[in-house]
């Protein structure tokens, strides 16, 4: 047993107390209710007014028994007793000192136990290891007041009168917040020296447990106090607006914008991005420019289809007798809409494909684009490229510009309301770029599935899904169409109608449509076939019906006229012999091939922006020093063409009987007629080539032939493009024999059968191949 305490022991009786841990020298009052408790206080009463008390390990137990409490526990004095209702006692005792049970002789009615009371020396005062341990726990205990300010400061008044260390230590432990299993392990120390160490080392961690408590609290006050300021001063503003008469108009709009955000289901960044918006709106005054300017954002923001679909008909027949019902012809096309159909029926997760309709101007490029959308029942919008030159158009302006609006293509989807239209983008060829930016760059984005589906507008500054839109673009040529851009589409050629194919379009689409919007029936005014071939061949010159339908519309004006002017009138016939009281003299006129050879003439096949046309070459040679004259408006690739055939017919004139110094003391002219249109293009070489040799050789060449294909120094002969069209132009001049390069033989399968019978194509694949074709030698020749 250490030097500096001893025990006594002492017999008095037991209270166990539940939640309460009492320290000597401490204060304290509790009720007291249990029947064992209060016999015992009456019998400590009776003898010195000491009892011992101690703790309950489980607060929970109603009657505990010897075991349920703990063995180290204070002996106090009754100082008071009050009696309250319904049989409880107020109790108020003072600690004395603590003991340890050593006997518990008796349970009924009460507990009465031997203790062992812990007596200490006045030696311990001049320890100078406890002084310094008293100081510090002191100095450590002031601390914890001032922290946590649980603790009234007025106890460290009290402390500093106290120097005996182990009444100073209970004193200390019975002002800290402690937990009662805590509180009873201080309580069991009994040597003071380590008591006082203990409750530092308690003091030490609550300080550090306060602290963080501490900076919670004032981050939560803070939290709180803004929540409570952005109340009020919202508040202060709806009241200062209704004294403006504003009312509550812009608080409602506020809230709608907030109601329709948490009705989206948009990616995290989206949302709080616009909820900023909608907080500077809402702090900020009505009549501010810069509140206008954000409520047309977020107006524009809300307007768009963010989770707006509409369902595809996924029915092929349908779609099928829909395209057909529309359009004649046009099978690739149609044919690539309803593979597409098809895949969307077996995968629902295929990304809008990107097509590029080439073709030329009136074959209905733009018309089977809406036909697409009826099939797949879905919304249509157009916007046209045509001119287009600022890149803004395509993004839109930043916000930071007076007037600012979204780009066309976020336009155009907020006013079709669905994310899923089909949209047409129509001439995407006559996009030009200057200092205001390149839009062909800025279409890149629109135009790729892979990263169409986060386009983001420099307006709307937020991603949108542009991945479920099937984009149509149509354009006149390729060659205008950057590289990058043209790679991002699927380009399906639309070449020119035929003549024939014209005549059933007229019939079956154009009539019906032109009588209809005049006011016409089909028994009122009656067009033969004849009749409608005569319109296309002498007065529409296309690749396409534009104008062949304008010109059905001003027959059926004229007939309309004739209806007014004379009531009786119930028929109205047109045909070849009255077409020109109806339209006029005719405007065009084919060039027909003649029957005879000609020297230093042959008839070339060029394709044009409205479809084939033939070329009437002429050669005229005269003496002279050699000069190459080209006339006719030629572009510098046919010039170069022409200087390639010179080199040509030099390498071969011994066996023309052409004069091998030709170059030197011959100049030859060549011009191709109608020199008001501009000509260009490789595919003129192998009939400048004849020509010249012709007109030097002077063999002539078949009068019912044409050729086209590009030339080279050694003779042989390269593809060229628009066999089609070339044909169909042939065909109409009354050719019987093509020469083309054998390379363009695949090109073949695109001709009509009807057209196919009637010509005799002759595949080449260099100069020689053409002479035998095309010269007629005799036998002087």
């Amino acid at each position: 047993m250490p030097k500096n305490y001893k025990t006594k022991t002492v017999d008095i009786p037991l209270i166990p107390l539940r939640g309460i841990s009492i320290f000597p020298y401490m204060v304290i009052h509790f009720d007291v209710g249990r029947e064992k408790s209060i016999m015992a206080l009456e019998e400590a009463m009776l003898e010195e007014q000491l009892v011992f008390l101690t703790t309950q390990m489980d607060p929970e137990i109603d009657i505990p028994v010897e075991g349920d409490f703990y063995n180290v526990g204070t002996i106090c004095k009754v100082k008071q007793m009050l009696k309250l209702p319904g049989n409880t006692i107020r109790v108020l005792v003072e600690g004395i000192s603590r003991a340890k049970i050593s006997e518990i002789y008796q349970t009924e009615p009460f507990f009465r136990a031997k203790l062992k009371e812990i007596v200490y020396s006045d030696v311990l005062k001049e320890d100078k290891d406890i002084d310094a341990t008293m100081r510090l726990v002191m100095d450590t205990f002031e601390e914890y007041v001032n922290v946590g300010n649980k603790v009234s400061g007025e106890i460290l008044v009290t402390l500093a009168d106290i120097d005996e260390p182990s009444r100073f230590a209970d004193t200390v432990a019975a002002n800290i917040v402690l937990k009662p299993v805590q509180k009873q392990q201080i309580l069991e120390v009994f040597d003071p020296k380590e008591r006082l160490e203990e409750i530092y080392r308690i003091l030490l961690e609550e300080i550090e447990v306060l602290e963080i408590e501490k900076k919670i609290n004032i981050r939560v006050k803070k939290q709180v106090n803004k929540i409570q300021k952005e109340y009020y001063l919202r508040e202060q503003m709806k009241a200062i607006q209704r004294e403006l008469g504003e009312d509550e108009v812009i608080a409602d709009e506020i809230d709608e914008y907030r109601e329709k955000l948490s009705k989206l289901k948009l990616p995290k960044e989206v949302t709080e991005k616009i909820s900023k918006e909608i907080d500077r709106l809402s702090r900020m005054s009505p009549s501010s420019a810069e509140g206008g300017v954000i409520r047309t954002y977020l107006d524009n923001f809300f307007a768009l289809p963010w989770g707006k679909e509409t369902k595809d008909k996924l029915d092929i027949k349908l779609a099928e007798s829909i395209l057909d019902e529309d359009h004649f012809g046009l099978e690739k096309v149609k044919e690539r809409i309803i593979e597409y159909l098809a895949v969307r029926t077996i995968s629902k997760s295929m990304k809008g494909p990107i097509l590029c309709l080439v073709g030329p101007p009136g074959v209905g490029k733009t018309s089977i684009a809406k036909s697409v959308a009826r099939s797949l029942n879905r919304k249509f919008v157009r916007v046209s490229l045509g001119g287009v030159r600022d890149e803004a158009e395509i993004r839109g302006h930043r916000r930071t510009y007076v007037g600012a609006i979204p780009g066309r293509i976020i336009n155009a989807i907020k006013e079709v309301k669905t994310k899923n239209p089909v949209f047409l983008f129509d001439e995407i060829d006559k996009m030009a770029s200057d200092f205001r930016g390149d839009p062909a760059s800025a279409m890149l984005e629109v135009l790729d599935p892979e990263q169409n589906k986060d386009f983001t507008d420099h307006y709307m500054e937020v991603p949108f899904d542009l991945s479920k839109v099937l984009f149509i673009t149509t354009a006149n040529s390729l060659s205008t169409i950057p590289r990058p851009l043209l790679d991002r589409m699927e380009v399906i050629q639309i070449s020119g109608y035929t003549e024939e194919e014209k005549l059933k379009i007229g019939r079956i689409y154009l009539l019906p449509k032109q009588l209809k919007e005049n006011g016409l029936t089909e028994d009122f005014l009656q067009i033969s076939d004849e009749t409608l071939r005569e319109v296309i061949n002498k007065y529409t010159r296309e690749s396409g019906v534009r104008n062949f339908e304008r010109t059905i519309g001003k027959i059926c004006r004229k007939a309309a006229k004739k209806k007014v002017e004379d009531k009786d009138l119930s028929l109205v016939r047109v045909n070849k012999q009255n077409l020109e009281k109806f339209l006029g003299k005719p405007m065009f006129r084919y060039q027909l091939a003649t029957e005879a050879p000609e020297v230093g003439t042959v008839t070339g096949l060029a394709w044009t922006a409205v479809g084939g046309d033939t070329l009437t070459i002429e050669i005229g040679t005269m003496k002279g020093n050699g000069k190459l004259e080209l006339t006719g408006q030629l572009g510098n690739v046919m010039k170069e063409s022409a200087r390639a055939g010179m080199s040509y017919i030099r390498s071969i004139s011994d066996k023309y009987n052409i004069d091998e110094n030709f170059y030197k003391e011959k100049d030859i002219h060549v011009h191709i007629p109608e020199g008001a249109i501009p000509k260009d293009g490789p595919s003129a070489g192998v009939t400048m080539a004849t020509a010249i040799l012709s007109a030097l050789s002077n063999i002539p060449v078949r009068g019912d032939l044409a050729m086209t294909g590009e030339i080279t120094l050694r003779g042989k002969v390269l593809p060229v493009g628009g066999i089609k069209e070339k044909v169909l132009a042939a065909n109409r001049a009354g050719i019987k024999t093509i020469i083309l390069p054998e390379e363009n033989k695949r090109d073949l399968d695109e001709i009509p059968e009807n057209v196919k019978k009637k010509l005799k194509f002759v595949l080449v694949s260099n100069m020689e191949q053409v002479l035998e074709e095309a010269l007629v030698r005799n036998e002087e020749n």
